[in-house]
């Protein structure tokens, strides 16, 4: 695949290959072992990408493969309880009980997502948090487009369900952040500054 050593690959994508790896197992450790096989699958397959591939895509979907093996070879799911951090708070108008709230919602929404079907709670952070198209969720997830659409539309069903009427933490209550040595993690074009990664997405 073209002359572009596979050492700026790693640069440009390993970040957020790894924080996709540790939102899904939620273990730092699993995380770190898991980008690292990501990698070297990836270095030893290297030369065999087309010219044309979407080496981004290509990374998630190894990366995923291996969060599958890694949960089945477990037989259990991971499920952790994410403490929100409120040591860092600055003055707000709305006032303590308020903040207390969101972050009461936040734990909820990640407690959630990490009781989710592994396949709902896969495409759920790769559209939501990592804004990939549904084509390249489904070749990650060995389904269709719609099958891929259907898995996030169903984790947004359970998740509003389970926050059952509580409020919603601000757009990127599930931590959202920009890498510094990859790609940013943005939301879809089109999508207006507000939504919430929460926002109801319906198949088509």
């Amino acid at each position: 695949m073209g002359a572009q050593p596979f050492e700026t690959i790693v640069g440009a994508h390993h970040g957020e290959i790894y924080r996709y790896l540790r939102r899904v197992t939620s273990r730092t450790a699993e995380a770190e072992d898991l980008s690292q096989e990501t990698f070297l699958r990836a270095y030893r397959a290297y030369r065999t990408l087309g010219p044309q591939a979407n080496v981004r895509a290509w990374l998630f979907a190894i990366a995923t493969n291996l969060s599958r093996n890694h949960f089945r070879s477990e037989k259990r799911r991971r499920v952790a309880h994410q403490a929100v951090s409120l040591e860092h708070r600055e003055a707000d108008p709305e006032g303590p009980e308020h903040e207390a709230r969101l972050g009461e919602a936040r734990a909820l929404l990640e407690i959630t997502v990490q009781a989710l079907p592994l396949k709902q709670r896969l495409a759920f952070i790769m559209r939501k948090i990592h804004d990939l198209d549904y084509e390249a969720i489904g070749r990650s997830l060995d389904c269709s487009a719609e099958s891929a659409r259907a898995h996030v539309f169903q984790a947004l069903r359970k998740i509003r369900l389970s926050l059952n009427g509580q409020e919603l933490p601000p757009a990127g209550g599930v931590e959202r952040r920009a890498s510094p040595a990859g790609p940013t993690e943005r939301r879809g074009a089109g999508a207006p500054p507000s939504e919430s990664p929460l926002s109801m997405e319906r198949p088509r």
